[in-house]
């Protein structure tokens, strides 16, 4: 037979459960919005810095090569924030999803 008190204590810790969960995602995608803003700072900086780096350039070759070394600079800047960013939705997704796992694992038959 169940008791009450078991019920009320079983739903108090499933919510309790809950709460973490609904925190730790809030921070982080905290974190993210955070790491999209610096990335998204640094970017237009670089752009600006490498539009007057190219208004004061007086022949082709030295355009082209403006050019060329911003190009290269974005790709390798967007690629590690890329990473960084894919890393943060990581660590969310197994934080968020750790309390769901102890809940289940109540429930789950041991192995002999």
């Amino acid at each position: 037979m169940f008791k009450v008190e078991d019920i009320q204590s079983y739903g108090k810790e499933h919510f309790e459960q809950c709460v973490a969960s609904a925190t730790t995602v809030q921070h982080g995608l905290q974190a993210i919005a955070s790491a999209y803003g610096d990335y998204t700072k640094k970017s237009f900086e670089d752009t600006k810095s490498f539009v007057e780096k190219l208004s004061g350039v007086k022949s082709l070759d030295k355009a082209m090569e403006a050019q060329t070394d911003f190009a290269r600079s974005a790709y390798e800047t967007f690629v590690a924030e890329s990473q960084k960013i894919a890393g943060l939705y990581s660590d969310l997704a197994k934080q968020a999803f750790k309390p769901v796992e102890t809940i289940v694992s109540k429930f789950t038959p041991a192995a002999n």
